[in-house]
């Protein structure tokens, strides 16, 4: 192409300087041959001869040489020996010899010299005294917050009724001067409670004017209604002298005694016959008997039925009053049975003597005159352990039952009921 055409560099633009003038030391480039723009003949050019190559470092994978690169070693060859590793084995796990390491070493690599350990920080032994004495004051006080722990939790789990829910109040309450103060509780022994008591001094029971229910005992459902008919006089009556006495009143409850074993609590009593269960507070009726009675005949049988109730309820001033919980641990302590079935005998006549207490304060509203009162005094005069089938002495002789019986009815008051100071032939 001709040189003046516009568009067309140069010979010698592609030169460093890029004017298009050669420069000296250099030659252009010539183009041969017959025709225009083509190349000469290719020149074989060896690498050692460049500029470039002779101007660069030596490569590190040379042999013999050295650089100033901190390149990755150089692998051994396949085919040589390996050098047996010894010394202790690095952090981190085994790791290669470099980025091009040959595939076929793959052992970890070692260290000749361990790392170097930090030696122990020595303490003065003031210091290590000091630590130990911190150590073992904080070790007691958790040993003694552990204890109080303890205990409270055993108490909550003994007895859950003492403690409280208390809901939140907007004052913040008052913090006790000191909360460490041991309250020792005194206890009472079973003898005190039962010859001392307070019950004694509380004053006679009080006249109601309850009548007898109008309520004909003629099936189960009449017979137990009955009952609960009197229950509000006797809960009326006794109430005024359980607080007297400084106890807790608490009204018991009156259900019927369909089989011998009606208690969810383990509270059974003789078939046929009335019983009172302490850890229910319940007055348990035999109305199969109740029943038979009045058929045979009716005025006996009311007499009988106020009777036995005024008796069970007896039983029950005895639980409110903590006597017969102690009568019940004098006779678990008793040495032998002739002791035991004293000490029952004496909680029997007991409940006779408080239930008679309360028929004679209510003998007019309750009809005992006449007929009904010569039925009661016979009543009570032939009962006693002597019409015992099995004749086990638990509750008294007929005489014994008497003995007790009318001074209460005369004089209402409990005063002339402690049968347990009274000598053993009166509690025979």
């Amino acid at each position: 192409m001709p040189d003046t055409e516009e568009g067309t560099p140069k010979p010698g633009h592609f030169l460093p300087d890029g004017t298009g003038e050669p420069q000296a030391g250099s030659q252009p480039l010539t183009l041969t041959g017959g025709r225009l723009g083509a190349l000469s003949r290719a020149r074989s050019i060896a690498v050692d001869e460049t500029p470039v190559r002779r101007k660069a470092r030596p490569l590190p994978t040379d042999p013999g040489t050295t650089s100033e690169y901190s390149g990755p070693p150089v692998a051994p060859l396949t085919t040589a020996p390996a050098k047996p590793l010894a010394g202790t084995r690095r952090v981190g796990g085994p790791r290669p010899t470099g980025w091009h390491a040959n595939p076929s070493r793959s052992a970890p690599q070692f260290s000749s010299e361990p790392p170097p350990v930090k030696p122990p920080r020595h303490h003065s032994r003031k210091v290590v005294a000091a630590l130990s004495a911190l150590v073992l004051v904080m070790l007691t006080g958790a040993t003694v917050a552990g204890f109080k722990l303890v205990n409270s939790y055993g108490e909550r789990v003994d007895n859950p009724l003492a403690q409280p829910s208390v809901k939140k109040s907007v004052a913040p309450l008052p913090t006790p001067p000191d909360p460490t103060v041991t309250v020792t509780a005194t206890t009472v022994p079973d003898v005190v409670r039962l010859r001392q008591n307070t019950l004694y001094k509380a004053g006679a029971v009080a006249a109601v004017s309850c009548r007898e229910p109008a309520i004909k005992p003629n099936s189960q459902s009449a017979i137990l209604r009955y009952y609960k008919a009197l229950l509000p006089c006797l809960d009326k009556a006794w109430a005024p002298v359980i607080k007297r006495a400084g106890y807790t009143f608490r009204s018991p409850k009156v259900v019927l005694q369909s089989s011998q074993n009606t208690s969810t609590t383990g509270c059974t009593g003789e078939e046929d016959v009335a019983y009172y269960c302490g850890s229910e507070e319940s007055i348990n009726i035999s109305w199969k008997s109740d029943l038979k009675f009045y058929k045979d005949d009716p005025i006996a049988a009311r007499v009988w039925m106020m009777d036995t109730m005024a008796h069970e309820y007896g039983h029950h001033v005895q639980e409110m009053t903590e006597i017969l919980t102690a009568a019940w641990s004098r006779e678990g302590w008793a040495k032998n049975k002739v002791e035991e079935l004293e000490w029952t005998r004496r909680k029997e006549l007991q409940a006779s003597c408080l239930g008679a207490a309360f028929l004679g304060a209510n003998k007019k509203s309750l009809g005992l005159s006449g007929r009904k009162l010569e039925v009661w005094q016979w009543e009570t005069q032939h009962s006693g352990d002597e019409y015992n089938d099995k004749k086990i002495r638990d509750h008294g002789s007929r005489k014994n039952h008497w003995l007790w019986a009318e001074p209460a009815f005369n004089s209402a008051d409990p005063k002339v009921c402690n049968t347990f100071t009274a000598a053993p032939a009166k509690v025979s």
